[in-house]
This record gives C-alpha cells, sequence and structure tokens, in this order.
C-alpha cells in the first residue's frame, strides 16, 4: 500500500487544432467557402487569428478543439472537485471491479501533514494501514469478489487513489485554468490544473498564451480573499510560456 504521486499525460488532442479553431473564426467572419477556408491559413496567421477571437471572447469557435488526458496518483478527493467541471467526459477506476486487496491501496499525503515532520507522516501511514485491514477484512466477511469490492469500499478513504481519463474542449479547459490554477484552489487540483495548462500550451501556445488565473491577464478577481501573490503566479505562468517557445 504504497504513498503515490500525481502523474498526468496528454494522450490525445484535436489534430491541427490551431489551424481548425482559425478555420472556425474565420467562417464566422469572413465570405470564404469551405472547400478553401483553411487554404491560407499558416500556421502564423492561425496563431494571429487565435489571440484576436480569444482576445475578444469570441471562444465558441475554441470550442471545436479538444485534448484527453491520463491522470493517476490523485485522490478520491481531487475526483470530486473535478466531476463538477460538467462540460467533460470522465473515465475512472472503478473500486467496484477493482480490488485493493492484493497490491493495497495507493494513497496521497496532503503537504500540509508532510510539513508536520516525520512523526506526522508515520501516523498518518499507519491510519492508512489500518484502514487497509479494514478493507481486507469486510471482503473477506463478504465473500470477496466483485459484491464484495462494492461494499468494503465504504470505508476507503477520500485519500485513497483513483485514475482517470478526461476530456475537454479548449473552452472548458479555459474555464478549468481561470478557477483551479488560482491559488486559492484546493492544492492538489490546483497542481494538476498548472501540469494540464503546460502540456497543452507546449502543443497549442496560441490557445493558451494567456489561459490560468484572471491575475495572468490582469487585476485578481478575488477581491478582499485576495492570495495577495499575483506576482509568484505570473512568474509560474511566464515559466510556462518561456518553456514553449
Amino acid at each position: 500500500m504504497p504513498e503515490v504521486v500525481q502523474n498526468v499525460r496528454l494522450l490525445h488532442y484535436t489534430p491541427d487544432a490551431q489551424k481548425l479553431a482559425a478555420m472556425a473564426a474565420k467562417l464566422c467572419y469572413s465570405s470564404a467557402h469551405i472547400d478553401d477556408i483553411g487554404d491560407d491559413l499558416t500556421p502564423e496567421k492561425s496563431a494571429a487569428f487565435l489571440k484576436r477571437i480569444v482576445d475578444l471572447g469570441h471562444l465558441s469557435t475554441v470550442e471545436h478543439v479538444s485534448f484527453t488526458f491520463g491522470i493517476e496518483g490523485v485522490s478520491r478527493t481531487l475526483l470530486a472537485q473535478i466531476t463538477r467541471h460538467r462540460l467533460a467526459s470522465f473515465s475512472v477506476q472503478s473500486q467496484r471491479y477493482v480490488s485493493y486487496s492484493e497490491d493495497g491501496f495507493g494513497y496521497i499525503i496532503p503537504p500540509a501533514i508532510r510539513a508536520l515532520g516525520e512523526d506526522a507522516v508515520r501516523e498518518y501511514e499507519a491510519q492508512m494501514d489500518q484502514i487497509q485491514r479494514w478493507y481486507d477484512g469486510w471482503r473477506q466477511r463478504l465473500g470477496d469478489g466483485e459484491s464484495a469490492n462494492e461494499d468494503a469500499r465504504f470505508v476507503l478513504p477520500g485519500a485513497c487513489e483513483t485514475r482517470l481519463m478526461l476530456t475537454m474542449n479548449a473552452r472548458e479547459l479555459m474555464h478549468f485554468f481561470s478557477l483551479r490554477c488560482c491559488n486559492r484552489a484546493q492544492w492538489e487540483i490546483r497542481e494538476l490544473a498548472w501540469r494540464m495548462l503546460a502540456l497543452v500550451s507546449g502543443v497549442t501556445p496560441a490557445l493558451f498564451a494567456n489561459a490560468g488565473p484572471a491575475c495572468v491577464r490582469g487585476a485578481c478577481s478575488e477581491g478582499s480573499m485576495t492570495c495577495g501573490k499575483a506576482a509568484e503566479v505570473r512568474k509560474r505562468h511566464a515559466e510556462i510560456v518561456k518553456g514553449r517557445e
């Protein structure tokens, strides 16, 4: 039953994504026909087109582009948060069909607990060990198998690892990044959001040039609840931009 670390991979994204989004925008603003709408859209022209439509807020045109991520080493607590983003598709590892008795369930240790020191970490790990024993005990009493899994899982903690595949279109990703890259977001989903932003920025930089929390583009939107660390956030965003140049 090991501690696990967050891992996210960009599994697939719309081919020629930036050109496709630019074609959608061009369709709205020009008299070009479908057969030749993409003829003169070089990568440079596509990027310029995208910057203009994103600045204008004409984001329906980027909904034609989607990204699929493979995510592991995250908690069921994170799953409860991320599935609130409804314009997305999720496939999640089942606690009914997958048994955690043979290898034990993986779990996430919150940084705040780790910061308390080694004794705190050992106490936390001992609690995870105890939960594993409870889980194994209930599976045995319930007869093992699928039906046992579905009821024994009720004792598993929010820290228990899950794995999922997630697909979002570019517009929903922009919204996701605006909320979840913010320092006021919960730490685990915030780190996931920044990793996802780095991945999509690496393959479609023009689409996500200004993606992230409001303070990346201007003033903080949190008012009196601001974290007061806008400069730190902008620096992190700048490092992502620099890494994709």
